[in-house]
């Protein structure tokens, strides 16, 4: 069972990092591009390479790759695939696959990755504005986490 007062926790110690939010949000924003890959199994490690790579937030990168979760894996895939065979100009076929390892779905490769591109990209475009906006909405309440975010957003950086 989902316990809310975790979760509430969590998003609470999220927005509470002592960080700038465009930091926090571009590291999720990049977690939730990865979220949409057909590369299951890899996303946590591909998010937290990707998190040391690039100096990103590693938690805000791992957390935005788990946002595709295992009920919206199988409609993400198949909007994925419809998607790239449109931009490639095939006509509509359709997906069947037995399971979620490369081999089954290997035939399809070439659009779903087309498709998984472009779907996860508008979904982290989105999710970063969505991601600041949540932080700094948060942190006007709070009056020393206000007074950090307008000192980071004044000098463009993180503090020291």
């Amino acid at each position: 069972m989902i316990n809310i007062d975790k979760l509430k926790q969590k998003f609470k110690n999220i927005m509470s990092l002592d960080a700038h939010p465009g930091h926090i949000s571009v590291g999720f924003a990049v977690g939730v591009f990865i979220s949409f890959t057909p590369f299951f199994g890899l996303h946590t490690p591909l998010a937290i390479a990707l998190a040391f790579i690039f100096r990103l937030n590693k938690v805000t990168c791992i957390t935005g790759a788990w946002i595709n979760t295992p009920l919206t894996i199988v409609p993400v895939l198949v909007a994925s695939y419809n998607l790239g065979r449109f931009l490639r100009g095939k006509p509509a076929k359709a997906l069947t696959f037995h399971s979620l390892d490369w081999h089954s779905l290997q035939p399809y490769a070439k659009s779903i990755l087309l498709g998984s591109s472009i779907i996860g990209f508008i979904a982290a475009v989105a999710s970063y504005f969505i991601c600041y906006w949540l932080v700094t909405f948060f942190r006007r309440k709070d009056a020393a986490l206000k007074e950090m975010t307008r000192e980071m957003e004044e000098v463009g950086e993180e503090l020291d």
